[in-house]
């Protein structure tokens, strides 16, 4: 029985941090020096051409999209990360979007883990393809 216990305080601390763990915009409030497309085990880079409107656009459709808050950044400031959690266990994944010019820097990670199962992939293309004229 103590066992149990054990292990029930355990998940219950592991889940404490999962969820209020600090963010520190220093490490997830970036993007890599010359993003180009790829796909890595724990997330994605997109560059699509939007226009001067993209970061704008993605705005809208991001923060429409189930748990996801923008955490830092704006887009005034032509940078924006957000924070979209996973539904059952809340592990965050964070999204940051860049305008650089008529393009669309997306830069999307799971904090946790080796692998994000491509949840990001599926999450940015998404906004991806939500951007697209219909």
């Amino acid at each position: 029985m103590v066992i149990v216990w054990l292990v029930l305080t355990l998940v219950v601390v592991a889940m404490g941090y999962v969820r209020l763990a600090p963010s520190d915009p220093v490490e997830w409030h970036q993007m890599p020096d010359q993003p180009q497309v790829k796909d890595f085990a724990n997330g994605v880079i997109r560059v699509v051409e939007t226009g001067p409107n993209g970061l704008a656009e993605l705005d809208a459709i991001a923060t429409a999209t189930p748990h996801t808050e923008r955490r830092f950044g704006s887009v005034e400031d032509g940078m924006v990360t957000y924070v979209t959690r996973s539904l059952v266990f809340g592990f965050p994944d964070y999204t940051t979007a860049r305008q650089a010019g008529d393009t669309l820097e997306i830069y999307g990670r799971a904090r946790f883990g080796k692998s994000d199962l491509g949840v990001n992939r599926a999450r940015v293309e998404g906004w991806i393809d939500a951007l697209q004229p219909g």
